[in-house]
């Protein structure tokens, strides 16, 4: 049933997709912008595209997720939707009141080439912009990149608010990358038991996982201010968390402001937990406390006592760049292999950076990017794995090849909890072990005989 209708014989494949590992730019866009407090994201496109984008993330944080739309229709889409843009600006900040609009594009608006920045002028000069209100933008065609890729070209343009003043703030910026809420509310934790003064953006705590309190608000109290954004251009330092996701602000705050930028992997495990610390360290000047390195060793400890029901158990990776390479190096540190790794971003160096964490495994490791799930299950079906990790799609290869499978990375739509519950640092990395040996030892029980089921393990 479902997929199993899945050959075994590896066909090259140019031009097809099936089950693709990514969705389009403009979700990540609309995420990244959700970040910014007060922010509400536009779509300039047809209503039909906003409204899938909405639900895409509505379905993953559980939460309603405002947008705001160009409302293409046949005469747009043929003389351009400048009209409809400039009506659209005006009428937000008419009726919602934002301090920002960060407005993205969709496939349409991009075929027909509406340039933004243009019309960003034109309202401007025509008033429809308030005083102390601001209206930032990004490209992002469907066709091209991924959801990554409108994910880091949102967040681009946010540090392009920047406004250096000449006057060093203290702090250091922190760019997150495509994390869950959770897992920014963690990185804070993290640097604010070290000492260190931070901006991070964007910041979805707060926003999409905040408390039920009885009371509609447009815009929740989570995210980045406008002040925190300019200020980043006075910053000591970036830390960019992630090449795809979170590079490209970092460059542009080091190439505009001079505000020298690390790109480092996220914090997924044991050891870039540790760097990631180190560079918190050493761009501070501080040292790390007691709590923190109390955490690194329950990590460890943890490690040690589940060390043997991890060894030699081969997975398959499904997800984004950046996660997933962080994931593999946990995995691999762990005397796990990662076998079959797929992405849907686009990017040779995700495969050289792969090939370099497994290279010392001493098996044959499948990695693709811009790949899909189909060739996923194809090369699952070849050489079968113990474990999945990977997004609810991943749901129907693990049923029909019954392998037990772990929820990670976007989107999971069939579960609750992971925009509560963080992954990053030493406590996330303490979760995903947990949840790793849960469903592996899950397993175990459902198939040891009668002799061999134990009560203790």
């Amino acid at each position: 049933m479902l997929l199993r209708h899945t050959p075994t014989e590896i066909t090259e494949r140019t031009a097809l997709t099936i089950n693709p590992a990514k969705t389009c730019q403009p979700i990540g866009a609309m995420y990244a912008a959700l970040g910014i407090h007060g922010c509400l994201p536009h779509s300039h496109g047809s209503q039909g595209c906003c409204a899938y984008h909405r639900s895409a993330l509505t379905r993953h944080y559980k939460e309603p997720i405002s947008a705001s739309t160009s409302s293409f229709t046949e005469g747009a889409s043929v003389f351009g939707g400048q009209a409809n843009m400039l009506q659209a600006i005006n009428n937000i900040f008419t009726v919602y009141n934002p301090e920002v609009i960060a407005i993205h594009t969709t496939c349409l608006s991009e075929t027909i080439g509406d340039d933004l920045p243009q019309i960003k002028k034109k309202a401007a000069a025509e008033g429809k912009i308030p005083e102390g209100r601001y209206v930032i933008s990004a490209s992002t065609p469907s066709y091209a990149g991924s959801h990554v890729t409108g994910f880091s070209n949102m967040v681009k343009s946010m540090a392009g608010m920047a406004e250096p003043t000449g006057k060093k703030n203290g702090k250091v910026n922190i760019i997150p990358g495509w994390v869950e809420p959770a897992d920014m509310e963690e990185i804070k934790r993290i640097t604010g038991v070290i000492g260190v003064k931070t901006i991070l953006f964007p910041d979805t705590s707060g926003v999409l996982n905040g408390p039920l309190s009885g009371e509609y608000k447009m815009f929740p109290e989570g995210g980045t201010t406008v002040a925190e954004l300019k200020s980043t251009g006075d910053s000591k330092g970036t830390l960019a968390l992630g090449e795809w996701c979170s590079a490209d602000a970092a460059r542009e705050l080091d190439t505009k402001c001079k505000v020298p930028c690390s790109v480092l992997d996220m914090p997924f495990g044991l050891m870039a937990t540790d760097r990631f610390i180190d560079a918190l360290r050493t761009i501070a000047g501080v040292n790390i406390p007691d709590e923190i390195l109390n955490e690194r060793g329950q990590l460890v400890d943890m490690i040690s006592d589940m060390h043997q029901y991890l060894y030699g158990k081969k997975v398959a990776l499904v997800g984004d760049p950046d996660q997933l390479i962080a994931m593999t190096e946990f995995l691999v540190s762990m005397d796990m292999k990662p076998i079959h790794i797929v992405t849907g971003t686009p990017g040779k160096k995700f495969e050289k950076r792969i090939k370099e964490i497994t290279k010392d495994m001493g098996c044959k490791v499948n990695v693709k990017a811009k790949g899909d799930m189909f060739l996923l299950h194809q090369w699952i079906k070849n050489e079968p794995v113990d474990l999945i990790i990977g997004n609810t799609y991943c749901k129907y290869i693990a049923r029909d090849e019954d392998i037990p499978y772990v929820r990670w990375g976007f989107p999971i739509l069939d579960r609750q909890g992971h925009q509560y519950f963080p992954t990053v640092g030493y406590k996330g990395g303490l979760r995903l072990l947990e949840k790793i040996t849960g469903v592996l030892l899950d397993r175990k029980d459902r198939d040891d005989s009668e002799s061999k089921f134990e009560l203790v393990l």
